[in-house]
């Protein structure tokens, strides 16, 4: 009896197997014969459990706005204000991937650590929901020789970045080689928030900061620098 059980599974068939595993053990633990024949909508109820299961694996998320920058002294100045610290200084060296959705991308802090960073936004400008996942890494050349075989790289962008910390909010003062200077704010959700909440703190620190709609930009630095910008 063991062996085509056993082939079943390599050949495909284990839904089905499945199904007669479920109806077996409620037989010998039911003696109402109606429970037996429920084999299948218990079935469904684990697949459903499952599905739960899965679906609340909610990966983090920020709310998120890049905008052209024109004075970064001045901004820097009111940045600093509102965190109450002169920022910390970051270099950045950013590899992204061929991703058949959402973007992945190596960061190299140019210290022998990163983090491998796959996010998924949308392309507008003004405030957007954007879900990630990171996982850090402390060998990034090996990673990115490997990933660059895998993957194939979609292009680089290197920066120099001041971070200030307002709130639940990072506040990013870049210096983007070969775009120049831009900021970005990330709202950092909490679980309890909505979107709609996380928009609001955005947008209030942006009128803080002296940010206007018309300096609002589009996708990712990586999509500025491909466009030629």
């Amino acid at each position: 009896m063991w062996f085509p059980r056993h082939s079943a599974l390599l050949c495909g068939q284990f839904g089905v197997f499945s199904r007669r595993v479920v109806a077996v053990v409620i037989r010998r633990r039911c003696s109402a014969p109606e429970v037996v024949f429920r084999g299948k909508i218990n079935t469904r109820d684990t697949q459903q459990q499952q599905r739960h299961t899965e679906s609340s694996r909610v990966m983090p998320s920020n709310v998120e706005i890049k905008a052209k920058v024109s004075d970064p002294t001045l901004f820097a100045e009111k940045a600093a204000k509102l965190s109450q610290s002169e920022g910390t200084i970051i270099g950045q060296h950013d590899t992204f991937f061929n991703c058949r959705q959402g973007r992945l991308k190596l960061r190299d802090f140019m210290n022998e650590a990163g983090q491998l960073i796959f996010y998924e936004r949308p392309d507008t400008d003004g405030p957007k929901l954007s879900r990630y996942s990171i996982s850090p890494t402390s060998d990034p050349s090996s990673l990115r020789a490997v990933l660059s075989d895998a993957l194939g790289v979609k292009g680089e962008v290197r920066k120099e970045r001041r971070l200030f910390l307002i709130g639940q909010t990072r506040v990013h003062l870049d210096t983007v080689e070969g775009l120049g200077n831009y900021m970005e704010l990330e709202v950092v959700m909490r679980p309890e928030q909505t979107v709609e909440d996380g928009q609001k703190v955005a947008e209030d620190l942006m009128e803080k900061l002296g940010v206007s709609k018309e300096s609002l930009v589009m996708g990712a630095y990586m999509d500025l620098i491909l466009k030629g910008h």
